[in-house]
C-alpha cells in the first residue's frame, strides 16, 4: 500500500471516529499496526490531522461560535457562561498532558492496551446507558453548572489513555453528571476545539521540526479527506444518539477490542 493511499484512509478513519465514542486514536493505532505500518512513522501524522476535525466543528457550528463572539463583546451572561464551561473542561486536560507527555506517548504505542480500553469502554457506555437518567432536553452548553463543566474536563483525562474515547468519555461523563445527550454531545464537540488544538500544537512543536514536504502533503490529504468525512458523520451522530443511545456504539467497541486481542495473539 502507497503512503498516499494509507493516508486517505487514515483520513476517513479519522473524520468517522473522532467525534463517535468509540475513540479515534485507538483506531488509527490498531489500523497502522494492521497495515504493519511504524507507529514512530505515524504518530505526528495521526495527530496532525486532528485540526481537520475541528474545522468541521466550527464549520457545522458557525452560528454559534459567531453568536458567542458577539455575546463576548456585549458582555452578555449565556456567551460568557459558555466560554467559561469550555475552559474549565480544557484545562485539566493541560495540567496532566504536560505533567504525564512522555507517558501518554509511550501508551500510543501499545495495540494491547487500546483494545482491553475499547472492551472496558464499552462496558461503562453500557452500564452509564442502563443507570444515568438524564433529562430529555437541557439549557444547552451555557447553561451547564460551572461544577458539572469542571467534572466532565476531569473526566475528559481519562482519555489520554488510548483507547479510552475523548469524545466517549466527555458525552458519557456528562450524562452521568445529569446532562441531556444532545447537550452532552454538544459540548463534547465544542471541548474539542481548545483539546484537540492544544494537543496538536503540542506534539508539532516537540516532532515537527522532522517533518518533511512529502509529510506535509501525506497529512494536507489526510487532513482534507477527515475534514470531509467528519462533517457528515457529526450530522448524523446527533440524530442517532438522540433517538437510539449509545449501546450500538458500545457493542462495536466491545467487538473490535475483542477481534484485536485475538488478532494480536494469533500474530
Amino acid at each position: 500500500m502507497t503512503d498516499t493511499l494509507a493516508a486517505i484512509l487514515l483520513g476517513i478513519l479519522e473524520g468517522l471516529t473522532e467525534f463517535l465514542p468509540v475513540s479515534s486514536t485507538g483506531h488509527l493505532i490498531l489500523a497502522t499496526e494492521f497495515l504493519g505500518f511504524d507507529q514512530a512513522d505515524w504518530e505526528v501524522f495521526n495527530i496532525a490531522i486532528q485540526p481537520a476535525a475541528i474545522l468541521a466543528i466550527v464549520v457545522l457550528y458557525w452560528r454559534t461560535f459567531w453568536d458567542v463572539a458577539k455575546g463576548l463583546f456585549g458582555l452578555e451572561k449565556g456567551a460568557i457562561a459558555f466560554v467559561r464551561n469550555l475552559l474549565v473542561a480544557f484545562f485539566p486536560a493541560v495540567i496532566l498532558g504536560l505533567a504525564f507527555g512522555d507517558i501518554i506517548e509511550t501508551m500510543l504505542g501499545n495495540a494491547a492496551l487500546v483494545c482491553w480500553s475499547l472492551i472496558i469502554g464499552g462496558v461503562a457506555i453500557l452500564a452509564i446507558e442502563r443507570w444515568a437518567n438524564p433529562p430529555a432536553e437541557g439549557p444547552g452548553v451555557a447553561g451547564v453548572p460551572l461544577r458539572t463543566a469542571i467534572l466532565i474536563g476531569l473526566v475528559q483525562c481519562l482519555a489520554m489513555i488510548p483507547g479510552v474515547s475523548r469524545s466517549g468519555a466527555t458525552i458519557l461523563g456528562a450524562m452521568a453528571f445529569g446532562v441531556d445527550r444532545k447537550t452532552a454531545a454538544e459540548f463534547s464537540f465544542f471541548l474539542a476545539v481548545p483539546t484537540l488544538s492544544g494537543a496538536t500544537v503540542y506534539q508539532l512543536a516537540k516532532h515537527g521540526s522532522g517533518l518533511t514536504g512529502d509529510d506535509m502533503q501525506l497529512i494536507g490529504i489526510g487532513s482534507a479527506v477527515g475534514f470531509v468525512t467528519a462533517l457528515v458523520v457529526v450530522k448524523v451522530f446527533v440524530a442517532v444518539v438522540t433517538k437510539i443511545g449509545f449501546a450500538p456504539f458500545a457493542w462495536y467497541r466491545i467487538a473490535l477490542g475483542a477481534a484485536g486481542l485475538a488478532w494480536l495473539a494469533m500474530r
